[in-house]
C-alpha cells in the first residue's frame, strides 16, 4: 500500500558514460545533469514499484531539481528519496543527492501511477 514515509536509495558511479561532455550537456567530465535527474527518477520509481498493483507503473510527471556541485570521474553519486504526499494516483517525492564530499542537488519530483497497457497503447495511437 501506498504511504507518505517511503524511502528509496540508488548509487551510481561517475563514468565516461555519464559526463556532462558524453550526454552532451556541457564540455566537462563530471556528473551530467541528465544522469543527476534519472538518477534521482530511477530511485523514485523504484521506491514504490513493488506497492503498485500488478500492470500498474508510474510515470515522471514534474521535477523540480537543483545540481549544486560537481563529482569527477571514479567517484559515486548518492540518491535518497522519501514519498511526501500520496495525492489520489499523484505521488510527491522529495529527494537528496550527494558524493563522498556532501550535497550535490536536491528537490522534487511528482509522478503518476498509470496502467502500463493502457498507456503504452495511448502512446502507439499517436503513430496514427
Amino acid at each position: 500500500m501506498l504511504k507518505e514515509g517511503i524511502r528509496g536509495k540508488q548509487t551510481v558511479e561517475v563514468t565516461a558514460a555519464n559526463t556532462a561532455r558524453t550526454m552532451g550537456s556541457g564540455t566537462l567530465d563530471v556528473f551530467a545533469t541528465p544522469a543527476l535527474v534519472a538518477l534521482a527518477e530511477k530511485t523514485c520509481w523504484q521506491s514504490v514499484a513493488a506497492e503498485l498493483e500488478e500492470g500498474s507503473g508510474t510515470v515522471g510527471t514534474k521535477l523540480a531539481l537543483e545540481h549544486t556541485a560537481p563529482t569527477p570521474l571514479g567517484m559515486t553519486v548518492t540518491c535518497e528519496s522519501e514519498l511526501t504526499a500520496v495525492e489520489g494516483r499523484k505521488l510527491v517525492f522529495a529527494v537528496r543527492l550527494y558524493d563522498s564530499c556532501g550535497p550535490v542537488g536536491g528537490g522534487t519530483h511528482e509522478r503518476f501511477i498509470i496502467q502500463e497497457q493502457k498507456f503504452a497503447a495511448k502512446a502507439e495511437a499517436k503513430k496514427g
